[in-house]
């Protein structure tokens, strides 16, 4: 499995409108065949950060690069971003979310 988190930085002028800028590529990468999880969280401490958090099966994070959709999201992002994104990705063991051992509910 992939994992991948990717910190954006964008403009303020942009910052409210975000989820709505990236709604169309975050629709068309949740249906992708390969797609594990894709979510998008904003900073506590920076109003203008927001982190994606996305895992692929092995197979699928190629595709997911390749696709139509993620080179138009590219460019659709370009004019809201402050910054070059900051990425972390790994291949990982696993499937996708396990539970936390050191904090279980009953």
């Amino acid at each position: 499995m992939y994992f991948i988190a990717v910190k954006y930085q964008i403009k303020p002028e942009f910052a409210d409108t975000w989820p709505e800028i990236v709604a169309e590529f975050t629709a068309a990468t949740r249906n992708e065949p390969g797609n594990i999880s894709f979510e998008w969280s904003r900073s506590i401490e920076d109003p203008n950060e927001y982190v994606l958090v996305e895992a692929f099966t092995d197979e699928g994070a190629a595709p997911h690069v390749q696709s139509d959709h993620f080179a138009k999201a590219l460019e659709t992002m370009r004019p809201a971003l402050a910054a070059t994104p900051r990425i972390i990705s790994r291949q990982v063991d696993g499937e996708g979310w396990d539970e936390m051992g050191e904090l279980t509910i009953d």
